[in-house]
């Protein structure tokens, strides 16, 4: 090796750095992939502790008993969840029928418009029986299969609900347990480290979660002024969709501009694009630089990478885990130059200034 200069051996030594830090992520994304039923769960507790954490320390200041509060919490939850639920299905079952008939009359009027030679909505029908008839086991099956997912979800969301009480209640110990698994030396950092990335979850769940609030009560007006079907229904999936960043907000308001197309017209639609396109700037123009201003701000570039890594690794739950997760990364990384900084700063040319930073002092002590 000392044949080689320096900068070669310099770069020899990040390679094989970058390399062994990609195996371990990559041997550790394959084992979450293998455990994912209790390690999404597990995910989604986390997020939900993070959301869900003013309230029960709301509570336990206003003395209710730790594991009182963290049930209570739970109930809330479920309550919020379940009433939210109810308002979507029930406005999508009363404006279902008319969504749907405004849909076929838009393909009806592609159809007669835009439609090849020899093509027509009949035969399309005819077709879409005879594929139904040819692969109808398979269907059969699938549906099969697709209960089997469902009672797979509710389990995994049950087992989120109980860890969520569990983190909740136990809160007020887990510096204890993070200090006790750290290694010797270490546990500042560790402890440090694990607040960094806790609050940058904490702070990007609680300025999703009213942003998407915003936004969707805000197109929900819109649309309700504009009179276009499922406008509640709508909203909710605009909520639901702000939770996924820039992909979520283009689907949810892309959806919401086919229905207004299909049921009102050209015009409304156009308004309907007009009062997505407002919300949206006013959603990267003032709600997020305003509301997220101090949690960890993403460049958007890496905000999509990782919603495609997400994807292809876990789907739409990989999309929604994968940006709380790369924020709670950036929090690490910042932590650690924030240290690195101050461990640096003072070693020269000042050794009168050791006293104000203390962790540098540690390792010189020990």
């Amino acid at each position: 090796m000392q044949l080689l200069p320096g900068p070669v051996r310099r770069f020899a030594a990040w390679c094989a750095v970058i390399l062994l830090a990609s195996g371990v992520v990559y041997v550790a994304i394959r084992l979450c992939v293998e455990f994912r039923t209790a390690v999404t769960p597990a995910l989604l507790a986390l997020l939900g502790t993070a959301l869900l954490r003013p309230l029960h320390r709301w509570l336990v200041k206003a003395h209710v008993q730790r594991s009182l509060a963290a049930g209570l919490t739970c109930v809330a939850v479920v309550a919020v969840v379940g009433g939210a639920v109810y308002i979507v299905v029930s406005a999508l079952i009363e404006t279902g029928d008319q969504i749907i008939a405004s849909l076929r009359n838009a393909a009806q009027d592609i159809a007669d418009h835009f439609g090849a030679a020899g093509t027509s909505l009949e035969d399309m029908a005819s077709n879409a029986r005879e594929l139904l008839g040819k692969f109808g086991g398979t269907a059969a099956s699938g549906v099969v299969t697709g209960i089997s997912v469902v009672g797979e979800m509710l389990a995994m969301a049950v087992l989120a609900l109980l860890l969520v009480f569990f983190f909740l209640r136990d809160s007020d110990r887990a510096v204890g347990t993070v200090r006790a698994i750290a290694p010797p030396g270490g546990a500042d950092m560790v402890e440090a480290m694990s607040r960094r990335a806790f609050g940058a979850v904490e702070g990007f769940m609680r300025g999703t979660t009213l942003i998407a609030l915003i936004d969707a009560v805000c197109i929900t007006v819109g649309l309700l002024v504009l009179r276009v079907p499922g406008a509640v229904g709508l909203g909710a999936l605009v909520f639901v969709g702000a939770y996924i960043p820039y992909l979520g907000a283009f689907i949810s308001g892309a959806v919401a501009v086919l229905v207004a197309l299909a049921d009102r017209g050209f015009v409304i639609a156009l308004w309907a694009l007009g009062v997505v396109l407002a919300v949206q700037v006013l959603e990267g123009h003032v709600l997020q630089p305003v509301i997220q201003s101090r949690t960890v701000q993403m460049h958007p570039a890496i905000v999509l990478l990782a919603l495609t890594a997400g994807a292809s690794v876990a789907g739409i739950l990989g999309m929604l885990l994968a940006v709380p997760l790369t924020a709670a990364a950036f929090g690490v990384v910042h932590e650690l130059q924030a240290r690195y900084a101050a461990s640096g700063s003072p070693a020269g040319p000042r050794p009168t200034s050791g006293p104000s930073p203390g962790p540098p002092s540690g390792p010189a002590d020990s």
